[in-house]
């Protein structure tokens, strides 16, 4: 329990880090892994190039400061967060050398604005808040290993089958070495994948989605190939390019929050644009196997049929459902799409019912757009959940207008 002046000091804090926020965490990571070069194994390096990951610490940190005396506000973000530690193998060890770089970032952007008392409090806050990680993510690492075929941190997995969807994105077919069955997930959920490339110094980790209704043989994921010098094209380059049938990759028990409950007899409509698509389809297949009466709508935005994916899966599992329509939007004109142009709220009027569950998951842009066109529809924001392919970046401010 903190302090009436520790929350009067960390509050008081709050418009520096508005302003210093991102400089304090950039600081911190350049701190954290010259000390600690061997988090450089968790940590993925693509969004430290491209400073995402420090933004998402500055986000995070902001929103402690601001709901310090009320920690319960930002429950949700801790589990969310704490579903990518687990997956990627964070350890309450890890929380004090955290915490000691955290500081000493601060003292070191701010100097003498870092008074003593500043540091202390937030010494403290961070105790708690490294706490309430620790906690939530003792009980889901307890859970990942406890389920039927469930394991500790990582294991290998040989890629049993490679297929290619699209010009642009591969499935890979996943069974572990130990031919044991594999747990079950929530359609939308993803898993860890870890590997040692042969030019890196380090470990590369990434999540993705699992792209296919739960099955104890195999996971699927299904993987966009990017720019081969971008900071995301090491891994999709290799897992394209070099990762072949029969070959190895260690992978991690599913997890995160982003899930449809298929079970429900509410109407669900699912928004993908590009690889975006790989949750909604496990959620698709997934219902259309296990509760084929549910009323599903399918939308989906490509930029042309040849990046397109899943047509033929999709179409297959909009047959299994008793009701239910699937569109397409394709961004480049003159193509034989049911919309042409960018997802916007003239076509969400013409799809959507205004009584079902929407998922949405994209570009940021992409669900910038889908989210403010469902407001704009009249949906509430416990109709519309959404999922970024990043680290815990946050569309909440889109959603407050």
């Amino acid at each position: 329990m903190l302090s009436e002046q520790t929350i009067r000091t960390i509050k008081a804090t709050v418009p520096v880090l508005e302003v210093k926020g991102t400089d304090i965490t950039t600081r911190f990571y350049q701190m954290l892994f010259e000390a600690h070069p061997e988090l450089l194994n968790i940590f993925n390096h693509s969004n430290q190039e491209q400073g995402r990951q420090q933004t998402a610490l500055a986000n995070t940190v902001y929103a402690a400061a601001i709901h310090i005396d009320q920690l319960e506000a930002i429950i949700p973000a801790v589990k969310r967060i704490a579903h990518k530690h687990r997956s990627l193998g964070v350890k309450p060890d890890h929380y004090p050398i955290v915490g000691e770089f955290l500081l000493k970032a601060i003292k070191d952007v701010l100097g003498d604005a870092a008074t003593d008392e500043i540091i202390q409090a937030w010494a403290e806050a961070y105790g708690v808040i490294a706490d309430a990680f620790i906690s939530v993510e003792k009980e889901m690492y307890k859970d990942a290993e406890s389920k039927d075929g469930g394991w500790e941190d990582f294991k290998a997995f040989r890629v049993v089958k490679k297929e290619k969807e699209s010009s642009l994105i591969t499935s890979f077919y996943l069974q572990p070495e130990d031919e044991q069955p594999l747990p079950a997930y929530e359609p939308g959920q993803y898993i860890s994948v870890r590997m040692q490339i042969s030019d890196e110094d380090y470990l590369l980790n990434r999540q993705y989605s699992l792209s296919s209704a739960y099955t104890p043989d195999y996971y699927r994921i299904s993987v966009k190939k990017e720019a081969d010098h971008s900071p995301n094209g090491r891994v999709s380059t290799y897992l394209h390019k070099e990762l072949e049938v029969g070959q190895s990759i260690e992978v991690s028990v599913p997890a995160g929050d982003f899930y449809a409950n298929i079970h429900e007899r509410t109407p669900i409509t699912l928004i993908s644009g590009g690889v975006g698509i790989t949750p909604m389809l496990s959620m698709l297949t997934s219902i259309a196997e296990q509760n084929s009466e549910r009323n599903v709508t399918f939308i989906h935005a490509a930029r042309n049929e040849e990046v397109r994916a899943f047509e033929r899966e999709v179409q297959d599992a909009m047959n299994q459902l008793s009701s239910g329509e699937s569109y397409v939007i394709y961004e480049q004109k003159g193509l034989s799409g049911d919309f042409e142009g960018y997802l916007n709220t003239e076509m969400l009027k013409e799809i959507v019912r205004k009584d079902s569950l929407v998922y949405v998951c994209g570009p940021a842009s992409f669900m910038e757009a889908g989210i403010r066109g469902l407001q704009d529809c009249g949906l509430s924001s416990d109709q519309i959940h959404y999922e970024f392919f990043g680290p815990a970046l946050d569309l909440e401010t889109v959603s407050a207008g």
